[in-house]
């Protein structure tokens, strides 16, 4: 019978890291509320074409991507060799590399609501494959 495993570049949190991880945490949270910042959080993933060209060529590549839902096959051709022309097809969505595009992003779709300058912290998790 197999072992149980996590996927490489994952990790598990026990109680004490946990505790240590949340007090460091806090008290940057209590820093950054000190001289008014405030929080943000944007989602997990972004679309695919918000976050693709941002980061230069290598970074790209280093951008996980989600497979759209479904039979996603179904509408491409799925001959193509190019595998950017298909992952443009497959894929609508990918995960945040880092925060800096998502605020961008958010930036842009609030502009109306922030005042500026526009004081944010964000302590979010970022995947890089």
């Amino acid at each position: 019978m197999a072992k149980p495993n996590i996927p490489k570049g994952t990790r598990d949190f026990n109680s004490l890291e946990l505790f240590r991880r949340n007090y460091i945490f806090d008290t940057i949270k209590e820093v950054f509320k000190k001289y008014n910042y405030e929080p943000i959080e944007t989602p997990s993933f972004e679309l695919y074409d918000t976050l693709m060209g941002k980061y230069g060529e290598e970074g790209d590549k280093l951008i996980f991507k989600i497979l759209n839902s479904g039979n996603f096959l179904e509408n491409t051709n799925a001959c193509k060799t190019e595998y950017k022309q298909l992952t443009k097809e497959i894929c609508e969505k990918a995960l945040r590399y880092d925060l800096t595009v998502p605020f961008a992003r958010y930036v842009v779709m609030h502009q109306n609501e922030i005042t500026f300058p526009f004081k944010r912290y964000q302590i979010q998790p970022v995947w890089r494959a």
